[in-house]
């Protein structure tokens, strides 16, 4: 064993583990976000009650269906989507036209009442839902015989998971004609449908994909947190700081902000564990006096 600044290595590696795994969903969940404001122009306040829905769907198909990880973290990210689809047509579509502000209320409102629906049927206490057996115990990693850290395997598949989604989120939007035709859509709406493209069924299914990330990071937490009506409200304050800090609507920015910051905020439980809580934001407040539009972001 060695240590780092008088810190034991385990220690280090340990927290840095841990903050990699909350970047993790810091940038599933900011990936979503950035997809529907840069897309579609809405402060979508529902994530994170969307995000525990995803985790309460995967948490119902396993207690009154039976159906397992495996499947629920396909289904339940469909379920959402298919959910966000309906709030889209129904009551976010009415205010594109007006100003954030309103989108920003109706939405919280929303989340207010999803999360209320959830917490009155199920409690505050939080649910179970098991590690699947494919992914039980763990590996230590060691530099010859000094040992470095202990890996748990599911923690390592989220890492893994979230940054495949990620990337190939990004480059289905930068990079393929389906994502050219997205991009096009936000700026000039009327010329990309005089080409023959559905645009409001295209706004509805971005939204519709935007929200379903949130119910695949949902399905990825249940197993690492408790389920309950409040895990959305706990981290959608922080995926809002970091999608200001990467630059709203940028989609590298989120991505690449939400692992960074939460390598940042595992360092700073090791060497100072009273700021751990307010890093983030710490860094948001910089960011802003330094560059408005964030690290990634353009100005308007």
């Amino acid at each position: 064993m060695f240590t780092v600044f008088g810190v034991p290595s385990p220690a280090l590696f340990g927290q840095l583990l841990l903050g990699l795994i909350n970047g993790s969903f810091y940038a599933i969940l900011s990936l979503g976000l950035a997809v529907i404001f840069g897309l579609l122009n809405i402060i979508n306040f529902t994530h994170g009650a969307l995000y525990m829905m995803g985790a309460f769907v995967a948490w119902m198909l396993l207690n009154y269906a039976g159906i397992g990880y495996w499947w629920a973290l396909g289904l339940a990210p469909i379920i959402v989507g298919v959910f966000g689809v309906v709030l889209e047509k129904v009551l976010i579509a009415r205010l594109y036209k007006l100003d954030h502000l309103y989108g920003l209320l109706l939405t919280f409102g929303l989340a207010l009442i999803i999360q209320g629906i959830f917490r009155n049927q199920y409690g505050v206490s939080g649910l179970p839902y098991a590690i699947p057996p494919e992914l039980a115990g763990g590996q230590r990693i060691a530099i010859g015989s000094t040992p470095i850290m202990f890996l748990p395997n599911y923690r390592g598949w989220v890492i893994v998971a979230s940054a495949v989604v990620c990337f190939a989120t990004w480059f289905v939007i930068e990079k393929t004609k389906l994502g050219s035709y997205l991009r096009a859509a936000t700026e000039n709406p009327t010329l990309v449908q005089a080409f023959g493209v559905n645009v409001p069924l295209m706004i509805t299914l971005t939204y519709g994909f935007g929200v379903a990330l949130a119910g695949f990071a949902g399905v990825l937490a249940a197993p690492i947190y408790s389920v309950n009506p409040n895990m959305g409200g706990d981290i959608i304050i922080v995926v809002f700081a970091v999608v200001v800090i990467g630059g709203m609507g940028s989609i590298l920015g989120a991505i690449l902000t939400g692992f960074g910051l939460g390598l940042v905020e595992g360092l700073t439980k090791v060497f100072y564990p009273e700021a751990s809580a307010t890093v983030i934001f710490v860094i948001m407040v910089l960011v802003l006096l330094v560059k408005p539009a964030g690290l990634f972001g353009r100005s308007a």
